[in-house]
Protein backbone atom coordinates (compact mmCIF):
# COMPACT_ATOMS: atom_id res chain seq x y z
CA UNK A 1 0.00 0.00 0.00
CA UNK A 2 2.73 2.33 0.41
CA UNK A 3 4.25 1.99 -2.23
CA UNK A 4 0.64 2.60 -4.09
CA UNK A 5 0.63 6.11 -2.29
CA UNK A 6 3.55 7.41 -3.30
CA UNK A 7 2.95 6.60 -6.81
CA UNK A 8 -0.70 8.21 -6.97
CA UNK A 9 1.10 10.95 -4.69
CA UNK A 10 4.10 11.08 -7.42
CA UNK A 11 0.95 11.41 -10.07
CA UNK A 12 -0.88 13.84 -8.55
CA UNK A 13 2.56 16.13 -6.74
CA UNK A 14 3.36 16.05 -11.00
CA UNK A 15 0.55 18.42 -11.85
CA UNK A 16 1.25 20.63 -8.59
CA UNK A 17 4.63 20.82 -9.54
CA UNK A 18 3.42 22.03 -13.30
CA UNK A 19 1.30 24.85 -11.87
CA UNK A 20 3.91 25.75 -9.30
CA UNK A 21 6.68 26.78 -11.73
CA UNK A 22 3.92 29.74 -13.03
CA UNK A 23 3.85 30.87 -9.34
CA UNK A 24 7.24 30.67 -9.29
CA UNK A 25 8.24 32.43 -12.88
CA UNK A 26 6.15 34.87 -12.30
CA UNK A 27 7.61 35.91 -8.90
CA UNK A 28 10.82 35.60 -10.09
CA UNK A 29 10.71 38.46 -12.56
CA UNK A 30 7.75 40.43 -11.10
CA UNK A 31 8.12 39.50 -7.15
CA UNK A 32 3.92 39.36 -7.59
CA UNK A 33 1.77 36.26 -6.23
CA UNK A 34 -0.68 35.27 -9.18
CA UNK A 35 -3.58 34.46 -7.53
CA UNK A 36 -4.95 33.95 -10.94
CA UNK A 37 -2.85 31.31 -11.54
CA UNK A 38 -5.38 28.22 -10.23
CA UNK A 39 -8.26 30.15 -11.86
CA UNK A 40 -6.13 29.67 -14.77
CA UNK A 41 -5.67 26.25 -14.56
CA UNK A 42 -9.54 25.70 -14.01
CA UNK A 43 -10.33 27.90 -17.32
CA UNK A 44 -8.03 26.13 -19.39
CA UNK A 45 -9.60 22.47 -18.50
CA UNK A 46 -13.08 23.69 -19.16
CA UNK A 47 -11.57 24.97 -22.68
CA UNK A 48 -10.65 21.25 -23.42
CA UNK A 49 -14.00 20.23 -22.01
CA UNK A 50 -15.80 22.13 -23.90
CA UNK A 51 -14.28 21.94 -27.22
CA UNK A 52 -14.75 18.29 -26.61
CA UNK A 53 -18.61 17.98 -25.83
CA UNK A 54 -19.87 20.98 -27.85
CA UNK A 55 -18.05 20.75 -30.72
CA UNK A 56 -17.27 17.06 -30.77
CA UNK A 57 -13.04 17.59 -31.44
CA UNK A 58 -11.25 14.80 -30.85
CA UNK A 59 -8.67 14.85 -27.40
CA UNK A 60 -5.59 16.23 -28.92
CA UNK A 61 -6.88 19.29 -31.30
CA UNK A 62 -9.03 20.06 -28.08
CA UNK A 63 -6.29 19.91 -26.05
CA UNK A 64 -3.58 21.88 -28.35
CA UNK A 65 -6.41 24.36 -28.79
CA UNK A 66 -7.55 24.79 -24.83
CA UNK A 67 -3.34 25.45 -24.48
CA UNK A 68 -2.74 28.12 -26.88
CA UNK A 69 -6.22 30.53 -26.08
CA UNK A 70 -5.18 30.10 -22.25
CA UNK A 71 -1.53 30.77 -23.05
CA UNK A 72 -3.17 33.52 -25.02
CA UNK A 73 -5.36 34.74 -22.06
CA UNK A 74 -2.12 34.52 -19.99
CA UNK A 75 -0.76 37.39 -22.00
CA UNK A 76 -4.06 39.06 -22.24
CA UNK A 77 -4.46 39.13 -17.85
CA UNK A 78 -0.73 41.15 -18.19
CA UNK A 79 -1.45 43.35 -21.15
CA UNK A 80 -4.67 44.23 -19.58
CA UNK A 81 -4.57 43.96 -15.84
CA UNK A 82 -0.78 44.61 -14.80
CA UNK A 83 0.87 46.22 -17.37
CA UNK A 84 -0.99 49.70 -16.88
CA UNK A 85 -0.02 49.22 -13.45
CA UNK A 86 3.71 48.99 -13.72
CA UNK A 87 3.76 51.42 -16.10
CA UNK A 88 2.05 53.64 -13.54
CA UNK A 89 4.72 52.16 -10.56
CA UNK A 90 1.14 50.88 -8.40
CA UNK A 91 2.27 49.42 -5.37
CA UNK A 92 2.54 45.25 -6.05
CA UNK A 93 -0.36 44.75 -3.29
CA UNK A 94 -2.48 46.42 -6.10
CA UNK A 95 -1.40 44.39 -8.84
CA UNK A 96 -1.99 41.40 -6.31
CA UNK A 97 -5.82 42.62 -5.60
CA UNK A 98 -5.73 42.80 -9.87
CA UNK A 99 -4.79 38.87 -10.09
CA UNK A 100 -7.67 38.21 -6.83
CA UNK A 101 -10.07 39.96 -8.90
CA UNK A 102 -9.70 38.45 -12.06
CA UNK A 103 -9.68 34.77 -10.21
CA UNK A 104 -13.16 35.43 -9.64
CA UNK A 105 -14.09 36.72 -12.97
CA UNK A 106 -13.08 33.40 -14.36
CA UNK A 107 -14.98 31.44 -11.46
CA UNK A 108 -18.40 33.43 -12.26
CA UNK A 109 -17.76 33.42 -16.19
CA UNK A 110 -17.42 29.80 -16.21
CA UNK A 111 -20.08 29.21 -13.75
CA UNK A 112 -22.65 31.50 -16.35
CA UNK A 113 -21.20 30.18 -19.16
CA UNK A 114 -21.61 26.24 -18.10
CA UNK A 115 -23.05 26.04 -14.99
CA UNK A 116 -21.90 25.48 -10.90
CA UNK A 117 -22.40 21.96 -11.31
CA UNK A 118 -19.39 19.24 -11.53
CA UNK A 119 -18.78 18.62 -15.23
CA UNK A 120 -17.88 14.90 -16.44
CA UNK A 121 -14.65 14.89 -18.38
CA UNK A 122 -14.33 11.97 -20.93
CA UNK A 123 -12.65 8.98 -20.55
CA UNK A 124 -9.83 9.88 -22.91
CA UNK A 125 -7.57 6.98 -22.66
CA UNK A 126 -8.64 3.28 -21.09
CA UNK A 127 -5.49 1.55 -21.68
CA UNK A 128 -5.58 -0.15 -18.02
CA UNK A 129 -2.49 -0.81 -15.75
CA UNK A 130 0.49 -2.51 -15.35
CA UNK A 131 0.42 -4.62 -11.87
CA UNK A 132 3.49 -5.41 -9.74
CA UNK A 133 3.62 -7.16 -6.46
CA UNK A 134 2.63 -4.80 -4.28
CA UNK A 135 1.09 -1.28 -6.20
CA UNK A 136 0.08 -1.09 -9.68
CA UNK A 137 0.03 1.79 -12.23
CA UNK A 138 -2.11 2.69 -14.38
CA UNK A 139 -1.31 3.77 -18.10
CA UNK A 140 -2.76 7.14 -17.86
CA UNK A 141 -0.55 7.76 -14.73
CA UNK A 142 2.56 7.26 -16.83
CA UNK A 143 1.13 8.99 -19.24
CA UNK A 144 0.34 12.41 -16.74
CA UNK A 145 4.48 11.59 -15.29
CA UNK A 146 5.75 11.61 -18.89
CA UNK A 147 3.60 14.69 -19.58
CA UNK A 148 4.99 16.52 -16.58
CA UNK A 149 8.70 15.32 -16.77
CA UNK A 150 8.89 16.00 -20.81
CA UNK A 151 7.61 20.14 -19.71
CA UNK A 152 9.70 20.30 -17.11
CA UNK A 153 13.39 19.68 -18.83
CA UNK A 154 12.08 20.89 -22.03
CA UNK A 155 11.17 24.18 -19.67
CA UNK A 156 15.00 24.34 -17.82
CA UNK A 157 16.38 24.05 -21.15
CA UNK A 158 14.29 27.01 -22.73
CA UNK A 159 15.30 28.95 -19.39
CA UNK A 160 18.87 28.23 -19.40
CA UNK A 161 20.33 28.28 -22.94
CA UNK A 162 17.73 30.28 -25.18
CA UNK A 163 17.95 33.45 -25.75
CA UNK A 164 14.63 33.78 -24.43
CA UNK A 165 15.42 32.32 -21.33
CA UNK A 166 18.62 34.61 -20.63
CA UNK A 167 16.21 37.28 -21.04
CA UNK A 168 13.95 36.11 -18.75
CA UNK A 169 16.90 35.32 -16.19
CA UNK A 170 18.56 38.78 -16.35
CA UNK A 171 15.08 40.41 -15.91
CA UNK A 172 14.47 38.63 -12.99
CA UNK A 173 17.88 39.31 -11.52
CA UNK A 174 17.53 43.39 -12.58
CA UNK A 175 14.61 44.51 -14.36
CA UNK A 176 15.64 48.33 -14.94
CA UNK A 177 19.29 46.87 -15.61
CA UNK A 178 17.91 44.41 -18.32
CA UNK A 179 15.61 47.34 -19.97
CA UNK A 180 18.70 49.25 -20.16
CA UNK A 181 20.64 46.66 -21.73
CA UNK A 182 17.46 46.65 -24.61
CA UNK A 183 15.65 43.35 -23.15
CA UNK A 184 11.95 44.09 -23.93
CA UNK A 185 11.25 43.51 -20.47
CA UNK A 186 7.47 44.01 -21.53
CA UNK A 187 7.61 40.89 -24.02
CA UNK A 188 9.82 38.91 -21.56
CA UNK A 189 7.21 39.37 -18.94
CA UNK A 190 4.37 38.38 -21.20
CA UNK A 191 6.15 35.24 -22.07
CA UNK A 192 6.20 34.47 -18.63
CA UNK A 193 2.50 34.55 -18.38
CA UNK A 194 1.92 32.33 -21.31
CA UNK A 195 4.31 29.76 -20.19
CA UNK A 196 2.88 29.71 -16.93
CA UNK A 197 -0.92 29.35 -18.58
CA UNK A 198 0.06 27.13 -20.99
CA UNK A 199 1.55 24.59 -17.49
CA UNK A 200 -1.63 25.13 -15.85
CA UNK A 201 -3.97 24.58 -18.44
CA UNK A 202 -1.95 21.49 -18.84
CA UNK A 203 -1.52 20.38 -14.94
CA UNK A 204 -5.73 21.36 -15.16
CA UNK A 205 -6.65 18.93 -17.95
CA UNK A 206 -4.51 15.98 -16.78
CA UNK A 207 -6.16 16.38 -13.59
CA UNK A 208 -9.73 16.50 -15.29
CA UNK A 209 -8.60 13.17 -17.17
CA UNK A 210 -7.19 11.42 -13.96
CA UNK A 211 -10.42 12.11 -11.95
CA UNK A 212 -12.86 12.05 -15.27
CA UNK A 213 -14.44 15.60 -13.48
CA UNK A 214 -13.95 18.78 -13.84
CA UNK A 215 -15.94 21.83 -11.77
CA UNK A 216 -15.42 25.90 -11.56
CA UNK A 217 -13.94 25.79 -7.70
CA UNK A 218 -11.50 23.00 -8.73
CA UNK A 219 -8.73 25.72 -9.33
CA UNK A 220 -8.89 27.28 -5.88
CA UNK A 221 -7.48 24.53 -3.87
CA UNK A 222 -4.93 23.52 -6.61
CA UNK A 223 -3.94 26.75 -6.93
CA UNK A 224 -3.98 27.24 -3.15
CA UNK A 225 -1.28 24.13 -2.91
CA UNK A 226 0.05 25.01 -5.84
CA UNK A 227 1.42 27.91 -4.38
CA UNK A 228 2.10 26.21 -0.78
CA UNK A 229 4.40 23.89 -3.14
CA UNK A 230 6.42 26.90 -4.78
CA UNK A 231 6.93 28.41 -1.55
CA UNK A 232 7.55 24.97 0.31
CA UNK A 233 10.74 24.47 -2.07
CA UNK A 234 11.57 28.22 -2.16
CA UNK A 235 9.70 30.38 -5.11
CA UNK A 236 11.29 31.94 -7.27
CA UNK A 237 13.32 28.93 -7.89
CA UNK A 238 12.66 26.31 -11.09
CA UNK A 239 14.01 22.92 -8.86
CA UNK A 240 12.05 24.37 -5.98
CA UNK A 241 8.36 24.22 -7.74
CA UNK A 242 8.82 20.67 -8.74
CA UNK A 243 10.67 19.39 -5.36
CA UNK A 244 7.91 21.43 -3.69
CA UNK A 245 4.83 19.90 -5.55
CA UNK A 246 6.07 16.45 -5.43
CA UNK A 247 6.14 16.68 -1.43
CA UNK A 248 2.89 18.22 -1.58
CA UNK A 249 1.36 15.69 -3.49
CA UNK A 250 3.19 12.90 -1.92
CA UNK A 251 2.21 13.96 1.46
CA UNK A 252 -1.43 14.33 0.67
CA UNK A 253 -2.00 10.97 -0.84
CA UNK A 254 0.06 9.51 2.25
CA UNK A 255 -2.31 11.43 5.20
CA UNK A 256 -4.96 10.40 2.98
CA UNK A 257 -4.30 6.54 3.15
CA UNK A 258 -3.06 6.67 6.11
CA UNK A 259 -4.67 8.60 8.46
CA UNK A 260 -8.16 10.18 7.04
CA UNK A 261 -9.12 11.48 3.46
CA UNK A 262 -10.43 14.29 5.55
CA UNK A 263 -7.30 15.75 7.17
CA UNK A 264 -5.17 15.38 3.82
CA UNK A 265 -5.16 19.37 2.79
CA UNK A 266 -4.63 20.46 6.91
CA UNK A 267 -1.71 17.56 7.11
CA UNK A 268 0.07 19.34 3.24
CA UNK A 269 -0.02 22.62 4.43
CA UNK A 270 1.07 22.23 8.15
CA UNK A 271 3.79 20.29 6.62
CA UNK A 272 4.82 23.77 4.50
CA UNK A 273 4.23 26.10 7.73
CA UNK A 274 6.76 23.59 9.74
CA UNK A 275 9.36 23.74 6.96
CA UNK A 276 9.24 27.85 6.69
CA UNK A 277 9.53 27.64 10.35
CA UNK A 278 12.89 26.23 10.37
CA UNK A 279 13.45 27.37 6.98
CA UNK A 280 11.85 30.37 6.09
CA UNK A 281 13.29 30.61 2.27
CA UNK A 282 12.19 27.05 1.48
CA UNK A 283 13.71 23.87 1.08
CA UNK A 284 16.27 25.52 -1.48
CA UNK A 285 16.19 29.42 -1.35
CA UNK A 286 18.88 31.40 -0.27
CA UNK A 287 18.50 33.89 2.51
CA UNK A 288 19.47 37.64 0.18
CA UNK A 289 20.13 40.53 2.57
CA UNK A 290 19.14 43.71 1.32
CA UNK A 291 21.30 46.99 1.56
CA UNK A 292 19.20 49.45 3.02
Amino acid sequence: MFLQQIINGITLGSTYALTAIGYTMVFGILELVNFSHGAVYMFGAFICLMLMTALGMSFLPAFAVSVLLTGIFGILIDKVALLPLRKKNAPKVTALISTIGISIFLQNLVMVMWGSETKNFPLVFNLGFIQFQSFRISYLQIIILFTSVILMIGLTLLVKKTKIGKAMRATAQNMEAARLMGINVDHVVSFTFFLGAVLATVAGVMVGMYYQSVDPMMGFMAGLKAFAAAVLGGIGILPGAILGGLLIGVTETLAAGYIHSGYRDAIAFAILISVLLVKPTGLLGKEVQKKV
